[in-house]
């Protein structure tokens, strides 16, 4: 098997046919072509199924896909760790970050993994475990930084970093912004970070203190457009007390609840089985850093 093959095999499937693969890869469609049956007689299953729109994966397709995008993944790894030795680029990172970390880590730690490797490439992305996790499954991530799921993957680590404290926050007209209790917010319209039913952080804290959830929940996992959502409108939403200290601030308000709320573990994630690249080693210690001093500071 060459690694051709496997990159031929995959833009196919990225691109849908290939026509398209052919023209992103810039080769001809006969040579595609011809490397395709080549992996498909060596391997003995069909991996590809033609029809009129182009083509898709087959059930083997499907589970020769995932091994075949780490196989790439590492190998972009391995050039990327010798660029520096050749006078090139100082790579790429990739990674994910959950919505309540995002503002309170990523500059910060940005700004110290710079000093090291100031022209590296940077792709950051915000989102909930559930929707990170399969990206550092077949490394399309290095590495992900976010709750820790009640689901355990052999194939993804998990390293504890800090537990953030959470209170309930509001414009400060909420006309519930007296409530004491966690039962007065009930009816009021919440925000929630991770999808219903997979155990957010705000359905942890209803089911703690033995309370049904809200009925009018607005899933957001931007948490820029969270905060704007609390600030603007009669929503509410769990948020950690650092954010009080951010230029919008003044425009959220504490609501004063007796029930306490259960501090999600957060960590980061990586594969059990392939190191990272110097730049995204880099990366992630920078922020392990910061997440050892909002552990501390809090």
């Amino acid at each position: 098997m060459r690694l051709n093959h496997i990159r031929d095999f995959v833009a196919v499937i990225q691109a849908g046919s290939l026509r398209a693969a052919a023209r992103a890869l810039n080769v001809s469609q006969p040579g595609i072509s011809k490397s395709l049956r080549q992996l498909e007689a060596e391997l003995g299953v069909q991996l590809l199924q033609r029809n009129g729109r182009g083509a898709v994966a087959t059930s083997a397709g499907k589970a020769f896909l995932s091994r075949a995008r780490v196989v790439q993944a590492e190998l972009r790894k391995v050039i990327e760790d010798l660029e520096p030795f050749q006078g090139g680029s100082q790579g790429r990172v990739a990674f994910g970050i959950a919505p309540q970390l995002s503002m309170l880590m990523v500059p910060q730690a940005l700004q110290q993994f710079r000093q090291r490797y100031p022209h590296a490439r940077l792709r950051i992305v915000e989102g909930v475990a559930t929707a990170l996790l399969p990206a550092v499954r077949d490394e399309t991530f290095d590495f992900a930084i976010a709750g820790r799921g009640s689901r355990s993957d052999a194939a993804i680590r998990f390293k504890p970093l800090l537990r953030l404290p959470l209170v309930v926050a509001a414009r400060p007209e909420h006309p519930l912004r007296n409530a004491t209790t966690l039962a007065e917010l009930a009816e009021a319209s919440w925000l929630m970070y991770y999808p219903l039913g997979t155990g957010g952080m705000l359905e942890r804290a209803f089911a703690t203190h033995g309370l049904a959830m809200p009925r009018a929940i607005v899933q957001c996992e931007s948490y820029a457009t969270a905060l704007a959502l609390i600030a603007n409108s009669d929503t509410l939403g769990l948020i950690t007390p650092r954010m009080f200290r951010t230029p919008l601030g003044p425009r959220l308000q504490q609501i004063q609840i007796r029930e306490s709320i259960p501090a999600p573990l957060l960590g980061i994630y990586t594969r059990s089985d392939a190191p990272l690249t110097a730049a995204a080693a880099a990366m992630a210690q920078a922020l392990t850093v910061i997440a050892r001093r909002l552990a501390r500071d809090r």
